[in-house]
């Protein structure tokens, strides 16, 4: 499967979760939830995550998973030592730790990040949540896109 990933654009220029992907400062992205949620448990080693910003429609960059951690049912303690124990990796802002402070959480490592050029112009439709789970990333390009369902992102 392939993974498409929004990133927030919130932060001023240099903290944006994009910026820091690209530049090497963050290796990891985390999801979380009070309950099971995508992509928990639907993201393997080896797969293929793409990046975007919120808001821009365009795919801009490429990594490939290197590891994946998924948690359910932690305690308070339990979620801050997670959060706190790939924090290096993590590189989050204290509102961007309590925004991922959940009892499901879900950590996504990658390497080999590439900048895409040019961009892809994703092709986005009303449905989608923040993380797709796809078959490939032309499904979700303008021009070669095909309806997206829910298919992928069935536990």
């Amino acid at each position: 499967m392939v993974h498409l990933v929004y990133c927030d654009n919130t932060g001023k220029k240099g903290e944006r979760v994009l910026d820091k992907i690209l530049s090497g400062t963050k290796t990891m992205v985390v999801r979380g939830a009070a309950g099971r949620k995508i992509p928990h448990s639907r993201v393997f080693e080896g797969e293929s995550i793409y990046f975007m910003e919120k808001g821009s429609a365009l795919i801009s960059a490429l990594a490939a998973v290197k590891s994946v951690q998924n948690y359910v049912k932690l305690t308070e303690d339990e979620i801050e030592k997670t959060l706190n124990s790939n924090q290096e990796k993590l590189n989050l802002t204290e509102k961007q730790k309590e925004r991922w402070h959940k009892k499901c959480l879900c950590l996504v490592e990658f390497e080999g990040v590439q900048k895409i050029e040019p961009l892809l112009a994703f092709d986005h439709q009303g449905n989608m949540d923040d993380w797709l789970i796809i078959n490939k990333i032309e499904d979700v390009v303008v021009g070669t896109s095909i309806p997206f369902n829910y298919e992928n992102s069935k536990f």
